[in-house]
């Protein structure tokens, strides 16, 4: 069986990937919830051309990646869970929950760690937020948030299967809260109960920090309101609110080239 999830890993998550994400821009298409604010076509080729650079990265640097180690563990009776003989179904809903819980406090590190946040700016710099923002992330960060995330998956001892239904999780929660799209407000009220919609997450990345400093987490929205960082609507409202940060917002700053560079850069406000 794990041999078997680890076989089919890659394909299963690149085929989640590229339904959601041509979903969510479908839906966008025909029920956008902001006008967009910059040209669509110049911001798309620099967060795709990203996904794939960190795609990349991630396969050379780690020949091994998280459902590997689960496998591993599972093999040497590795982790919190083996040690506790939790049953198999407990095992399964425990890491999934505890993988998201750590998402969440990683999250909330990149935004409180200086050094930290100049990694994690350059998704908060993109001027538009839509399903490609959920992929804009810089690949100093995403190599860190694989380590982290390896190592706790080894000291958890997750089962490999629910590694591989987190992942996933993870990918299409992601194209899904930070896309563009019109949610009915009382279906977006009854979703956001469990899980993070796209109007929920759009505040946090609003120019205000107190804002930006808020709704954290990419699948469930139990965190949030767990630990006093949920804030249900922005203060300028969906429509009137601005996105981003207030550095990094010329036409140049867009590059993808200047992306990459992004976090060893000082401007004069960010």
């Amino acid at each position: 069986m794990s041999e078997m999830i680890l076989a089919n890993e890659g394909p299963l998550r690149l085929a989640a990937f590229i339904a959601v994400l041509a979903v969510m821009a479908g839906w966008e298409v025909l029920a956008p919830r902001r006008l967009l604010s910059v040209p669509r076509g110049g911001r798309w080729f620099a967060n795709l051309g990203i996904v794939v650079l960190d795609s990349a990265l991630v396969r050379l640097a780690f020949p091994v990646v998280a459902v590997g180690i689960a496998v591993w563990a599972e093999t040497a009776g590795f982790g919190l869970l083996y040690w506790l003989d939790a049953p198999g179904w407990l095992a399964f809903v425990v890491a999934v929950l505890v993988l998201d819980l750590a998402i969440y406090a990683q999250h909330v590190a990149f935004h409180k760690v200086p050094l930290l946040w100049r990694l994690h700016r350059m998704h908060h710099s993109d001027m538009d937020i839509d399903t490609t923002t959920g992929i804009r992330f810089h690949p100093i960060e995403i190599v860190l948030s694989m380590l982290f995330k390896m190592a706790v998956v080894a000291a958890l001892g997750a089962p490999p299967a629910a590694v591989v239904v987190f992942e996933v999780l993870l990918n299409g929660t992601a194209l899904f809260n930070h896309a563009n799209v019109r949610l009915p407000l009382g279906i977006d009220r009854v979703l956001r109960l469990a899980v993070v919609t796209p109007d929920m997450h759009r505040v946090h990345h609003s120019v205000h920090r107190e804002e930006t400093d808020s709704n954290y987490g990419f699948n469930l929205s139990l965190w949030d309101r767990l630990f006093g960082t949920y804030r249900a609507q922005p203060r300028d409202g969906h429509l009137g609110m601005t996105i981003g940060l207030d550095a990094f917002r010329s036409a140049a700053d867009r590059r993808l080239d200047r992306l990459l560079v992004q976090p060893f850069v000082t401007p004069s406000a960010s």
